[in-house]
């Protein structure tokens, strides 16, 4: 018995010391290895529910075209972060007095058309209040996960606590704010630079200052955020884990968000913006070649790409854009078939190697950098 417990107390030993030892590594490499370093899979739209059973009975029978490109569905933010993916994508609507999206337009047509009542889609009236509200379309899709844009944050920074060594969690934030709205749908209400205040002030009232990485962070004393990206001033992993770090998606609102702040001074969001302007950081190639990709990557910008559009890829198998875009060294690419939720129809699904979260970046990587030591794989 005596000596069984010292060969126990031996192996303990061991376990331990091999466990310091590769934190020890981990923590030498996050000392080197900086955030553009890296590669991680995204979500796209990732709080989308999917429709009710008569909403899609009904799309079906008005616009099976529509329904075709909407048809998929995304686990609730917490277990879509279990899963792997560390980039999500949010859309917001501007909702100031509250109440503006509280009615879902296609409910009333399906059951116009005869079919039974779905069920409620805000039973608890968080459409009724003011603040930003998170769906995709206006009155025809809007089931979300989260229907604010504070639960989804809050989800997001509950599971962050719980998990303080993750890598940064890439945000990317789209403003949904149509300059022509279809019949039947509620007009949006339009992002000026004071709503851009509210966005950021929504933010800041989920995460403290010292859980997000900012344009401020980033530019520290360079003369513009281009300057210090350009300059490699991105924040090494030592710096990053555990944090959040918020991308804006579309390009057109860069304007009203950089309004009154030069170079994204005291901004949350950074912009989608054009190599050579001050607030360039983080450029979208959603369509870009391997080789536009990889020469943004190269001069120290973020990009984000997608790897499949309007279910098509996943129906079909179609991997050409998905291995063009896993082959790049774009930071970010999203999918509506991240690693735990494979197609429906295909084996089509975007994930690395070896169940891995993330993997040193194949354009700009540090040598010696280990796609392990990042963090730990998804099983």
């Amino acid at each position: 018995m005596f000596r069984s417990a010292l060969t126990v107390m031996a192996g303990t030993a061991v376990f331990t010391a091999g466990a310091a030892i590769a934190q020890t590594t981990q923590a030498a490499q996050d000392k080197i290895v900086k955030i553009n370093q890296i590669q991680v899979i995204g979500s796209h739209n990732s709080y989308h529910a999917g429709f009710a059973p008569s909403e899609r009975k009904y799309l079906e029978m008005k616009n099976p075209k529509a329904l075709r490109s909407l048809d998929y569905i995304h686990a609730p933010l917490p277990a879509q972060l279990d899963g792997g993916v560390r980039q999500i994508e949010i859309d917001v609507f501007a909702d100031t007095k509250g109440g503006r999206y509280s009615h879902l337009a296609i409910d009333d047509a399906a059951v116009k058309a005869g079919l039974p009542a779905d069920p409620n889609f805000d039973p608890n009236h968080e459409m009724d209040k003011p603040g930003f509200k998170v769906m995709h379309i206006q009155g025809v899709d809007q089931r979300s996960t989260c229907r604010t844009f504070i639960l989804c944050l809050t989800q997001v920074r509950e599971w962050s606590k719980k998990h303080p060594q993750h890598l940064p969690i890439f945000i990317l934030v789209e403003t949904k704010d149509d300059e022509k709205t279809e019949p039947g749908r509620v007009p949006t209400e339009p992002f000026t630079p004071q709503v851009f205040d509210a966005l950021d002030a929504e933010i800041r009232s989920v995460f403290q200052p010292n859980e997000i990485i900012t344009p401020d962070d980033v530019r520290g004393n360079a003369t513009t955020l281009e300057a210090a990206v350009l300059a490699g001033h991105w924040p090494t992993l030592e710096k990053a884990r555990g944090r959040v770090l918020f991308l804006m998606d579309q390009h057109k609102a860069g304007p009203a968000y950089t309004q009154g702040h030069p170079s994204l001074k005291g901004r949350i969001l950074f912009t989608n913006s054009d190599p050579g302007k001050p607030d360039a950081a983080f450029v979208e190639q959603n369509e870009g070649t391997r080789e536009a990709i990889d020469a943004l990557v190269k001069k120290g910008y973020l990009v984000r790409t997608r790897s499949d559009e309007g279910t098509e890829a996943a129906r079909t198998n179609d991997t050409r854009r998905r291995d063009l875009v896993l082959s790049s060294g774009a930071q970010m690419i999203s999918t509506d078939y991240p690693p735990a939720e494979p197609s429906q129809w295909t084996s089509y699904v975007v994930k690395f190697p070896d169940h891995l979260v993330a993997r040193c970046n194949p354009a700009n990587k540090p040598a010696g950098c280990v796609d392990q030591l990042l963090e730990p794989a998804h099983k």
